[in-house]
């Protein structure tokens, strides 16, 4: 018997909901699976008004954390992801490779990468060599490493020890009522008293975890 993580994320019954009419990109007889009809008449609708320039996020991070921000470190206060999240990455590559297909004329930012890490580069830069994607977004990892795009551009070496491990603090501090910022690897944040305060946020919440048998 050991304290940790409650299991991995398990999807709520739909069968019931059938045809799910309710989700964006969504197949309705499977809202596990996608369906990229409705967001590429979406995006042929807005170059039809002359907006080029789109942003394919991975998804609403309330619903599926593991699908916004695949992470080595879920959230703490979140369900351990039911996959590698490598193939989360590989997952929203492949999206956006399939709209920037449908919709050669649009301008795509691709996003999901900071999972990657010292490779994010080396990936960024292929898929924007094979047409996948125009450009990359990069979201999280900016909180610890902003010169990271510079730096590469640069060919300058990457500073190791400020590169984001996804420990998910970011996002686990502002549902606690703190400041998002990265606390582990960000001098600034880390002497900030509120991450004495969400380390003790942490800790109850650890406390409070059920205790469930090893596999």
């Amino acid at each position: 018997m050991v304290k940790g993580q409650p299991g991995p994320g398990v999807p709520h019954e739909f069968q019931n909901y059938l045809p799910y009419r309710y989700a964006f990109g969504a197949n309705e007889q499977n809202p596990l699976e996608m369906d990229l009809a409705e967001p590429i008449a979406f995006i042929q609708m807005l170059r039809q008004m002359e907006v080029r320039l789109i942003n394919i996020s991975c998804c609403s991070p309330y619903y599926n954390p593991h699908f916004q921000r695949p992470a080595i470190y879920p959230p703490s206060d979140g369900y351990q992801p039911p996959e590698d999240p490598l193939i989360g990455v590989a997952r929203q590559i492949q999206t956006v490779r399939q709209l920037k297909a449908a919709c050669a004329d649009s301008i795509f930012v691709g996003s999901g990468y900071t999972y990657l890490q010292e490779y994010l580069p080396q990936v960024a830069q292929a898929t924007v060599r094979e047409g996948w994607t125009d450009f990359v977004g990069v979201g999280r990892l900016v909180l610890s490493y902003w010169q990271m795009p510079a730096d590469t551009l640069a060919g300058r070496g990457m500073a190791e020890k400020r590169i984001c491990r996804t420990f998910s603090d970011c996002t686990t501090a502002p549902r606690g009522g703190l400041i998002s910022g990265c606390y582990p690897l960000d001098p600034y944040y880390r002497e900030r008293p509120e991450n004495v305060v969400l380390k003790q946020k942490k800790a109850t919440l650890r406390k409070s975890l059920p205790v469930r048998e090893m596999p």
